[in-house]
């Protein structure tokens, strides 16, 4: 098969490779436990700075302490501190975990938004986070863009860009909408595994016979 001269052509290549490697819809691909929009906004926000396993070990205790916005929009700030502890800036966390509720039931009636401008009003929640819920939890277009993202998207050459925005912006226009979430999820699970940051594994890489970077680092 021919070598993807493109960007384009490679991110389109890396999504058919990467769809054998890793398949199932976005939901399956999530590593974050979760049941509906709001835990997944919330296991979200407490993955920045941890792992999905040690947030999967918290967010059972804080979702049976608080199953909805309304009782975590009451929650004591030192108890939910307790409870998310191990996941690290539990404090910042916790402010906005709690003002993350908040913000749900004061103008959106507690119900998670889909738009994106409503989105990023919302206490610890930026464009990552919105895309993961929207793609993950709404099945809306959305391509999440994390370190893993931001690290493969170069040495693949698909954008020069390094602002996680701009990245998101390029990577839009080569992969359908609908497949946008997918597509970002499945590179992070590969960034994860095997293109990992230290030491890229690329003799077990399925995308090493058209990655620009294979075999120099």
């Amino acid at each position: 098969m021919a070598r993807p001269r493109t960007p384009a052509g490679r991110a389109r290549r890396t999504h058919e490779l990467l769809a054998v490697e890793y398949p199932g819809t976005a939901r399956d691909l999530c590593e974050l436990d979760h049941r509906n929009p709001f835990e997944l906004l919330a296991a979200t926000i407490l993955s920045a700075q941890c792992t999905d396993e040690r947030v999967n070990q918290v967010t059972p205790h804080l979702f049976a302490r608080y199953p909805d916005p309304e009782s975590l929009a009451m929650a004591n700030p030192v108890e939910v501190e307790e409870i998310i502890h191990s996941t690290g800036f539990y404090r910042n966390k916790a402010r906005n975990l709690i003002g993350m509720a908040n913000a749900l039931i004061e103008r959106f009636d507690g119900e998670v938004p889909t738009r994106m401008a409503d989105w990023v009003t919302i206490p610890g929640v930026g464009r990552k986070t919105a895309n993961v819920v929207r793609s993950v939890a709404q099945d809306l277009p959305g391509l999440p863009v994390d370190t893993h993202m931001l690290r493969l998207a170069r040495r693949l050459a698909l954008t020069d860009e390094t602002d996680p925005v701009k990245v998101e912006l390029a990577l839009n226009p080569m992969v359908p909408a609908a497949e946008r979430g997918v597509f970002s999820l499945r590179i992070i699970l590969h960034g994860r595994r095997v293109c990992t940051a230290r030491k890229p594994a690329c003799d077990r890489c399925v995308l090493a016979s058209f990655c620009p970077s294979a075999g120099q680092e």
